[in-house]
């Protein structure tokens, strides 16, 4: 009885199979939403393998996908999530494009990975919006669907209520971000932890485009250091300049190549960190918020109530009431532990 109240209760998500999808993201889903982690502290979820009927669909490499259900359980999804193709420019079948329509309609949260973007341009769900798919692929987006807005760097991208991402890896981002979002950040990193990979990785895709060969690595190790040593500090006033000090550079040489090789400024990356070390924190405590905007290293609670305003559109308050997993009166936390908090490994890139 238990078991059927959870289903019952569960984050529906539909992942949406035709011919032509990728097998690494069909598993990216599948990994994300499919595996049962609730021992763990995880939500439930009830992952469907949705088409438009329910035949095998053929994926590269001589493997099958079997849907459970078809096209019109869309209307239950919490979520629904298209994987990449692995010939771009495949074409959905048209009752996939009319039904992932009628959801966005509906309101239902959409999502495509890597080239799966190319399968919401062909429904027109694209048409004057943002999107971002791998960045060797932008071109095409651009020359076939020319009413798409095609952002060349992001990781992932959301633009009324429909989630496009880069390649490969970075449809992994989006689907954690996506459990972070309706779940929190603790559900997230439980699943990242379980994955071993960062809950989240800060940047753009514009790190990943090819470029020359470094003629050194010294600086890439001199960067990680730093990273593991800001994470280690981040209750303390740290700056640029205390940084590239740590680095051995000079302020303006450290800032290029940590954007370089990150994708992201010094500082942005530094105000990830220390929200994700609040969410964290206001997630396991019940730390009053001033201690949690000193341990996350924001100084005041007002400046860490902006950043969050601005960053994730709440407040520290609301997202401790949606995402609390502490009952009142919880052990205190050690300062050390705020590096534990924060939202990616010390050399994620």
């Amino acid at each position: 009885m238990e078991n059927a109240e959870e289903k019952q209760n569960a984050y529906r998500v539909a992942l949406v199979a035709f011919p032509g999808i990728r097998a690494f993201d069909v598993s990216v889903i599948t990994e994300v939403w499919g595996t049962d982690r609730t021992n763990r502290g995880a939500p439930a979820f009830d992952l469907r393998r949705v088409a438009p009927d329910t035949t095998p669909v053929p994926m590269r490499g001589g493997l099958t996908l079997l849907p459970d259900r078809t096209l019109d359980w869309l209307s239950h999804a919490d979520l629904i999530v298209i994987p990449g193709l692995d010939d771009h420019l495949t074409p959905a079948p048209t009752p996939v494009r009319d039904a992932l329509r009628r959801a966005h309609t509906r309101g239902t949260t959409i999502a495509a990975l890597c080239a799966g973007a190319f399968t919401l341009a062909q429904a027109g769900l694209l048409d004057g919006r943002r999107a971002i798919t791998h960045w060797n692929l932008t071109d095409l987006l651009r020359a076939h669907h020319p009413q798409v807005t095609v952002v060349p760097d992001a990781l992932f991208i959301e633009d009324d209520n429909i989630w496009t991402a880069a390649g490969t890896a970075a449809g992994i981002d989006l689907c954690l971000h996506l459990v972070r979002q309706a779940h929190g950040a603790e559900a997230a990193a439980t699943i990242a932890r379980s994955m071993v990979t960062a809950p989240f990785r800060t940047g753009t895709q514009a790190q990943f485009i090819e470029h020359p060969t470094p003629r050194t690595d010294r600086d890439s190790d001199a960067l990680a250091a730093v990273r593991e040593h800001a994470l280690r500090h981040l209750h303390e006033p740290l700056t640029v300049a205390d940084l590239a000090a740590h680095a051995d550079m000079s302020a303006r040489s450290f800032a290029r190549h940590f954007t370089a090789e990150t994708g992201t400024t010094p500082l942005r990356w530094l105000l990830d960190q220390r929200i994700a070390a609040a969410q964290k924190l206001l997630e396991r405590t019940d730390l009053p918020m001033p201690e949690v905007a000193r341990r996350a290293g924001f100084g005041s609670e007002v400046t860490m109530r902006q950043h969050f305003a601005s960053r994730l559109a709440t407040s520290p308050r609301a997202y401790r009431a949606a995402f609390s997993t502490t009952p009142p009166s919880t052990a205190p936390v050690s300062t050390a532990s705020v590096s534990e908090a924060a939202g990616s490994s010390p050399i994620a890139r």
